[in-house]
């Protein structure tokens, strides 16, 4: 029983990175883009700390929520478990994307891999425009394996940014 509730955590964390990516690309840089946009400029174009893309943070704490409610007061107690790997993504996306690539809290100074390299190149690249149209690279944790090398030593074809690029 208790691997169930591991599995079913794992594959809700897993699948919250599809998730993640599909929101980014068709959410934030679809019909919401305007909660989004700001978070695209530039740091000193930016007024106070906070952005209208942290609104996303409470949009995308309610599946988890209501898994754990949900959960908690029905016979399907497994459904609990998805709620924690919803948070759990959260927890890793919030630290990764907020603290480690954009230092919004001034932690993680010291990471130095090629994996947290190369997902500061992706997200570095996705940043690169600053319109809704042209966006790439949409995911966080599953990075394209160009990223892993730097950039002087990319081909051509690296270089090429596909339309539809996936994770």
């Amino acid at each position: 029983m208790v691997w169930t509730y591991v599995f079913v955590t794992l594959a809700a964390f897993a699948g919250m990175e599809f998730m993640a990516w599909f929101a980014h690309k068709y959410i934030m840089h679809g019909f919401l883009w305007i909660w989004h946009e700001d978070h695209h400029l530039p740091h000193h174009e930016k007024d106070g700390f906070f952005e209208k893309n942290d609104l996303f943070f409470l949009v995308f704490a309610l599946p988890s929520m209501s898994c754990y409610i949900y959960g908690s007061l029905s016979p399907h107690f497994w459904v609990l478990f998805i709620g924690v790997g919803i948070s759990l993504y959260g927890l890793v996306y919030f630290l990764i994307h907020d603290v480690y690539i954009h230092r919004r809290f001034k932690w993680f100074k010291r990471l130095d891999g090629k994996y947290s390299r190369a997902i500061l190149r992706a997200h570095g690249a996705h940043h690169s425009s600053r319109e809704k149209e042209d966006g790439h690279d949409f995911g966080l944790l599953i990075v394209n394996k160009k990223y892993f090398k730097s950039r002087k030593h990319w081909t051509k074809k690296d270089d090429k940014i596909v339309e539809n690029n996936t994770m």
